[in-house]
């Protein structure tokens, strides 16, 4: 079997599903999803592999973690020799600068993680020794993922380590300081991670920048913001924590972030506002038309059915509505929950 291997948050299987098909179609390419609820994972198989991997970049993938290329399906492993099956699937593969054993991030999956480990270590000499693996980590080379889904039955596929997520799992490892007003405050560390490049980093998000805010209450992603030093407007009728306040960055407005309106134009707004997604979508647009911000952060919040539906809808509401050329992109990210994060900012030349 050839095609895709993504990774996703458990339960969203059938929306990652949809989108990889409907992409796939757009894009001319043949082929079908399979997937289960809550594996955590789905397959996209198609004859023409090489050509879907292009057509469907990471980082145009909303609900994809991680986005492999496919190379083999070993589904009857023998526990007393896994390894030479791996490696006969490798023959004729070009050699691989990394090595990661994985399992989905799944009630099922979890328990494989000393499997993966273990096996990990075993089976790095091997390939090393095969000619498939290079003496040292190179980050420039294809990366080679085994992923198990259980023990006796797993995947192999390679990444592009331009076109892929850097974490395993495709989870980046963040942790909650204990000042972070709340835990919402990971989301938008997370997102300024995974929607912008580190040279978009470095030269979108500077210190002195100034930023709104929107539904700021208690400060999480408020506090985010002046930990890269920008001066932030919070617009929110509930309190903010104090030290928030005392970090001399912050204007506490208490207003509705659905009708506050900025005087001059800002570096940058934030909203995770809890209300009906289509509502966010289109007072972001009016942000983005009305030139009161030039990038954006905004959570829409997913309904209980037909999610994909509705996160289609509600990005071609938010692109028909700017009024401009716009650079979008959206991830449901490890610390979104039925929700997803989106990225706007004008579009490059």
């Amino acid at each position: 079997m050839t095609g895709l291997l993504c990774y996703c948050r458990q339960g969203f299987e059938p929306e990652l599903a949809a989108e990889l098909t409907e992409r796939a179609a757009h894009a001319g390419i043949a082929g079908y999803a399979r997937t289960r609820r809550n594996d955590g994972y789905v397959v996209f198989a198609s004859d023409d592999a090489d050509a879907l991997d292009r057509a469907l970049p990471w980082r145009g993938l909303i609900f994809a973690r991680q986005k492999l290329r496919l190379l083999a399906e070993l589904p009857q492993l023998d526990p007393a020799d896994r390894i030479s099956p791996i490696i006969a699937a490798l023959q004729g593969q070009p050699r691989c600068g990394e090595l990661w054993v994985e399992h989905p991030d799944s009630d099922a999956g979890k328990p494989l993680a000393g499997l993966a480990r273990s096996f990990g270590n075993a089976l790095r000499p091997a390939l090393r020794k095969a000619g498939l693996l290079t003496d040292k980590d190179n980050t420039r080379l294809p990366r080679l993922h085994v992923v198990f889904v259980d023990g006796t039955h797993a995947f192999v596929g390679v990444a592009d380590t331009r076109d892929s997520a850097p974490w395993a799992l495709g989870i980046p490892r963040l942790k909650l300081l204990p000042e972070a007003p709340s835990r919402s405050a990971l989301k938008l560390d997370e997102a300024l991670l995974t929607l912008l490049t580190p040279e978009e980093r470095e030269a979108l998000v500077k210190p002195g920048m100034r930023a709104a805010d929107l539904g700021a209450a208690p400060g999480g992603w408020t506090w985010v913001l002046t930990r890269q030093h920008l001066r932030v407007t919070s617009i929110d009728n509930g309190p903010l924590r104090q030290h928030v306040l005392d970090t001399g960055l912050v204007d506490h407005l208490r207003a509705d972030g659905f009708h506050w309106q900025p005087e001059t134009p800002l570096d940058w707004m934030v909203c995770d506002m809890v209300e009906q997604p289509r509502r966010v979508a289109e007072r972001m647009a009016t942000w983005m038309r009305e030139g009161w911000c030039r990038h954006a952060i905004f959570n829409l919040k997913l309904p209980m059915k037909k999610r994909w539906d509705e996160t289609r809808l509600c990005l071609d509401l938010f692109a028909a509505q700017a009024g401009r050329p716009l650079t979008v992109r959206a991830k449901q990210l490890y610390h979104d929950r039925e929700e997803i994060t989106v990225l706007a900012m004008p579009a490059r030349a």
